[in-house]
């Protein structure tokens, strides 16, 4: 079944509307929970919870901010990251509004199915990437 679908990918240059809306829908829940996820994320390195050390000796306190403060970058870096990921999944929605969506941007060829619905947001098939790879 897989090896016929390849075969029939590998003639079309570009995927059917029908095949567009399924890669749309799981963007969108992807979009939806790493928005969830940034929102949490942002929270974290932006308030400090109730559960500070106000009432402990000031050994503790000192442990404590400094890694408050490490912690706190680490949210941030993943913020930030997070934040990278949603731009690529919208950018994806924008390929799919083109209908350009799952053209791998090196070989002008589709992308497989199989890829997009494990890493939605991608511009490479695997031979694109791992040739990329091998380059580095």
């Amino acid at each position: 079944m897989i090896n016929k679908e390849n075969e029939q990918e590998s003639a079309k240059t570009r995927y059917s509307d029908e095949e567009l809306q399924e890669f749309k829908e799981i963007i969108l829940k992807k979009l939806e929970k790493a928005r969830q996820d940034l929102e949490i994320l942002t929270e974290a390195f932006t308030t400090t919870g109730g559960n500070d050390i106000m009432d402990t000796s000031p050994t503790f306190k000192v442990l404590e901010e400094g890694y408050q403060v490490m912690s706190k970058e680490e949210n941030s870096k993943l913020a930030a990251r997070q934040d990278k990921f949603i731009q690529s999944l919208e950018n994806a929605l924008i390929r799919i509004e083109n209908k350009t969506y799952g053209i791998c941007r090196e070989t002008g060829k589709l992308i497989s199915k199989e890829r997009l619905r494990i890493v939605p947001h991608a511009t490479l098939s695997i031979d694109a990437k791992l040739s990329q790879n091998s380059k580095k």
